[in-house]
């Protein structure tokens, strides 16, 4: 199982940092931001121990396709409004993907975008426009789409709109998915359905276009389009649909990452990671992270 979490890249370890954390929790794979992902700063690529973190990957087996960048949420290329945010998504986002290829990475999660009152269809379109443009310098980068709840006007909540961007866009053969399990069921899914969601994703995107999955329960209802994620287990979906998410025959290559809630300020994901690798639900995990951590 290629399994990991979202892990820190910050001073004085930076990318290096993100793997020795990664391996902490007894992950093979691992989530990256290449800075804070509510801004625009960021540290010089050369400044973040690059060749030590891959040199460190390959010790302990983690293949570069198993580090995953996440673009950051400011980034909105469905904004028809305002046309200097519109802008500064385009720059920023093929930024990152210049980023993405210094640090060695293959794969950038993207937010598809909210439309902010303009409508659906205009904001799909104003995607397929900001795509093209910062998509131009690719290369050899896939850019994967992230399935969303559906909360207020964001986009990408439905396979079929996903598949509208991929056939519009120009560069849309580098588009991939990153589905996210509390992301889908807020946005209607039944996980509990589990393979009938594979197979119409199969049918609509093509299971070869799935680059990851963010694995997380849910705090809401299923449908609810809130987008509020929960401990795994301890949420609405589940730890037994979760569990049979993570050891789908079909998704054994396919990198999952943990993106679940702090408990008391303190990582759950070795602790996790260890559940859904062994398939039993501890309920008392997080009093014991609790323990753990006093």
């Amino acid at each position: 199982m290629k399994i990991g979490s979202h892990v820190s890249v910050s001073a004085p370890d930076y990318l290096l940092g993100a793997v020795q954390e990664a391996l902490s929790y007894e992950a093979n794979a691992l989530m990256i931001y290449t800075g804070p992902p509510q801004n625009t700063r960021r540290k010089a690529v050369s400044e973040m121990k690059i060749a030590q973190a891959h040199a460190m990957m390959e010790e302990h087996g983690i293949a570069a396709t198993s580090m995953i960048v996440h673009a950051p949420y400011i980034i909105n290329l469905a904004n028809v409004v305002r046309e200097e945010t519109f802008t500064l998504a385009v720059e920023f986002l093929a930024k990152e993907i210049e980023r993405v290829k210094e640090i060695g990475a293959t794969v950038l999660v993207l937010h598809p975008g909210s439309h902010v009152g303009a409508g659906e269809q205009e904001g799909l379109d104003r995607i397929i426009s900001g795509l093209d443009l910062a998509m131009e310098q690719i290369g050899s980068i896939q850019i994967a789409l992230e399935t969303m709840a559906g909360k207020g006007s964001e986009l990408g909540y439905r396979f079929e709109q996903l598949r509208y961007l991929m056939d519009h866009a120009k560069y849309g053969d580098h588009l991939r998915v990153c589905l996210d399990t509390c992301h889908i069921h807020d946005a209607g899914y039944d996980l509990t359905q589990f393979d009938e969601i594979l197979a119409q994703f199969d049918s609509v995107i093509g299971l070869e276009r799935l680059a990851c999955l963010h694995i997380n329960d849910s705090k809401n209802i299923r449908g609810a389009h809130k987008d509020r994620h929960a401990n795994i287990g301890f949420g609405e979906i589940g730890f037994h649909d979760l569990c049979k998410i993570v050891h789908h025959p079909k998704l054994q290559e396919t990198v999952k990452i943990l993106e679940t809630p702090y408990v008391d300020g303190h990582a759950p994901y070795r602790h996790e990671i260890a559940m859904l690798k062994k398939g039993v639900f501890e309920p008392e995990l997080l009093e014991h992270i609790r323990r753990e951590e006093a």
